[in-house]
């Protein structure tokens, strides 16, 4: 999460009164994360999370989005659902940006994981996987081989500003992920962005997933890349856990066991979850606003994992 737009609070005051959500307490401004503005906002009634959708996330998609969380919800899945008005609306407009007032979940994002909680985030993706078997929305994955390309070409020399020769083993990486990639693996709508700051927890019960706006259709054993290498790398991307990968994938494997295709793929859609975070980190460092209120993250993290991935047999 993060803050690009100020809300004043004689707008964000106006806008609660479409909802039957109270009377504004508080409103603050949160600062992690990078791609919308988000508020925790503070009720007569309860807490609240209002998002100001910026940039990355399009308008166009947002009913998709909607209709995802409404779907895992009614499944038994913790997801924050955006709140109707009194009209029935979901989403509106808030200082020229599309905006949802969302549920509050409670719990808390671990800073450093333990297996039991790696477990139970595994799990919890695969319950997730399972209760999005019959759900029937579909979004192209823009952020999959071709939006590494065009991200790589983007930044151009650049990345070398970053690290010098990031963009030679950008490329590298990008040829050798073209010639080895696993197309041929059952697909479904996914998270596609499962990171412990998405997702809250009471001790070791996850009391919430969140933020699902790169939620996509895409080959699902992707999805559990993605967390591995998410979870199971200290946060400079220096130090593998093995335990927590064995907790991760085991809590996955519980609830929906992996085909013998998908275990054989992982090593390559976990070189591709670290270079597609590592090109997005890149980009965001590029070009952050130096008045942003955002927590910009370290792209080299995910050339670490990137690296270590290509020469081991982490998974």
């Amino acid at each position: 999460m993060a803050v690009y737009t100020h809300v004043p609070a004689e707008m964000l005051d106006a806008l609660l009164t479409r909802y039957a959500v109270g009377t504004l307490v508080s409103a603050k401004g949160i600062a992690e994360g990078v791609e919308n503005s988000n508020y925790l906002v503070e009720t007569s009634a309860g807490r609240f999370i209002l998002t100001l959708y910026e940039k990355r996330v399009a308008a166009a998609d947002l009913p998709f989005f909607m209709a995802l969380l409404d779907h895992l919800s009614a499944a038994g899945c913790p997801v924050p659902r955006a709140i109707p008005d009194r009209d029935g609306t979901q989403i509106q407009t808030v200082a020229g940006r599309p905006a949802c007032l969302i549920e509050f979940l409670p719990g808390v994002s671990p800073t450093t994981p333990n297996a039991a909680q790696a477990g139970a985030a595994g799990a919890a993706l695969a319950r997730m996987h399972l209760a999005l078997a019959d759900f029937t929305g579909a979004r192209p994955n823009s952020l999959g081989i071709a939006g590494w390309h065009q991200l790589a070409a983007n930044c151009g020399d650049a990345l070398d500003r970053i690290a010098p020769g990031l963009g030679r083993r950008v490329a590298d990486e990008l040829a050798w992920l073209d010639a080895h990639w696993p197309a041929a693996l059952p697909q479904s709508v996914i998270h596609a962005d499962l990171f412990p700051d998405n997702v809250l927890m009471l001790g070791d019960t996850v009391t919430g997933v969140i933020d699902f706006y790169f939620a996509c259709t895409e080959i699902r054993a992707w999805d559990l890349a993605v967390a591995h290498a998410a979870w199971c790398f200290d946060a400079g991307g220096t130090r593998f856990d093995p335990a927590l990968s064995a907790a991760l994938v085991g809590g996955y494997e519980a609830a929906l066991p992996l085909t013998d295709a998908e275990r054989a793929a992982l090593p390559a859609l976990a070189r591709g979850a670290s270079l597609r975070f590592l090109l997005t980190r890149a980009w965001d460092w590029l070009n952050t606003p130096a008045d942003a209120l955002v927590t910009r993250k370290d792209p080299l993290a995910f050339l670490r994992r990137l690296d270590a991935y290509a020469g081991g047999e982490l998974l």
